[in-house]
Parts: C-alpha cells; structure tokens; sequence
C-alpha cells in the first residue's frame, strides 16, 4: 500500500503518485477489489534509491538518466552522472560552510560585546570585515 511504501523510502505520497504519473517507475498495478496501489519489492527498491539521490538535490531529469543508465548497464555514463552531481554538491558544501563560519564569527562578536571585551570584539570585527567575500 502506498502508506507503506512511503514510510519505507521516505517519499510522501503525492510524490509517490507523481513518479508514477511522470513515468520514473512504470505503472503501479492496484488491487481490482481496493484499488489499492500494490508495490513490488523491486519498484520499491528503485524508490528507495530515487529518494536517496532526490535527497541529495539531484533533479528529475537526472534522476531519469540514471535510472536509463542503470537499466542498461551502462557504468561509465552514471558514473560521469554522478561525479557531475557530486561537483554540484561539494560546491554548495563550500557555501554552506562559508555561511556557517559566517554564523559563527558573527555568534563570537555577539558574545565578546555581551561579555564587554573590546579587545575580542575588535578582533572579531577585522576578521569578519577581512572575510567580505562571505557568500
């Protein structure tokens, strides 16, 4: 049942719904009596890795290369899919700790003027103002 399937890989429903509408998994069969979508363990194996490279960012259309790739066996192309999006995720990686040093300096100029120490707040001051190339 698709409730199942859902807390298994993670993907909400109307995900689930949508990758079957846009043909990232074939169809899914529904019980005749029900109408119950019924997931076979192979589909939800594919969903469990979807949802792991659409957790990391990679789109639609890249997850729909990667599952072609896949199906033909085709190592060389996935792998160049891959180290393409992993280009992608490294940069963002970079920004995000750009921003979280950010956060934290700024956290350190908070707590020198709370504590009333010139001497650190104006150290924090010039490495922050050294620093302006902050994304």
């Amino acid at each position: 049942m698709i409730h199942e399937v859902s807390e298994r890989t993670g993907l909400s429903q109307a995900t689930l719904r949508y990758y079957e509408r846009i043909g990232l998994v074939p169809p899914i069969p529904r019980d005749e009596s029900s109408g119950h979508r019924f997931y076979s363990e192979e589909v939800v194996d594919d969903l469990t890795w979807l949802s792991c490279l659409r957790a990391t960012g990679m789109g639609i259309e890249d997850l729909r290369r990667y599952r072609d790739q896949r199906a033909d066996g085709d190592a060389r192309e996935q792998k160049l899919l891959l180290q393409r999006h992993a280009v992608r995720l490294r940069a963002e990686l970079d920004q995000l700790h750009a921003r979280l040093h950010y956060i934290e300096t700024k956290e350190r100029l908070w707590a020198a003027r709370e504590a009333g120490d010139a001497v650190a707040e104006a150290a924090v001051v010039a490495e922050l103002q050294a620093g302006r190339d902050i994304r």
